[in-house]
């Protein structure tokens, strides 16, 4: 079974950034496509960036132009990119594929 770790979360302050990382434990993680999601206290989990296989990217309104989302070569690994993070940014941040998903990674941002 393919496993997920989320990494790179913190505490920044606001305009500042992050880079956080998923890593699957298989390369068949290439496969289809995956994405980004985030989850805020008393908040509904939402859709942060998805990346198809084909390297088509989507953002939430909310994040465009600040957040990027990219994967290695090797397939195992998916980043999301977080520049210009504002507080209501502050969430726990998901990896997801198909079903699966990771444990989280916190990302606190201070005004």
């Amino acid at each position: 079974q393919v496993h997920l770790e989320e990494s790179g979360g913190g505490l920044v302050q606001a305009g500042g950034s992050l880079r956080l990382s998923c890593a699957a434990s298989s390369t068949i993680f290439r496969v289809g496509r995956k994405g980004w999601y985030r989850q805020a206290p008393g908040k509904q989990r939402e859709l942060v960036a998805v990346i198809s296989i084909g390297g088509t990217t989507n953002y939430a309104d909310s994040v465009k132009g600040r957040f990027t989302i990219s994967r290695n070569n090797a397939g195992n690994t998916m980043y999301l990119q977080m520049s210009y993070l504002k507080p209501e940014d502050t969430a726990a941040y998901y990896c997801n594929w198909g079903d699966l998903w990771g444990q989280g990674t916190q990302v606190t941002v201070s005004s």
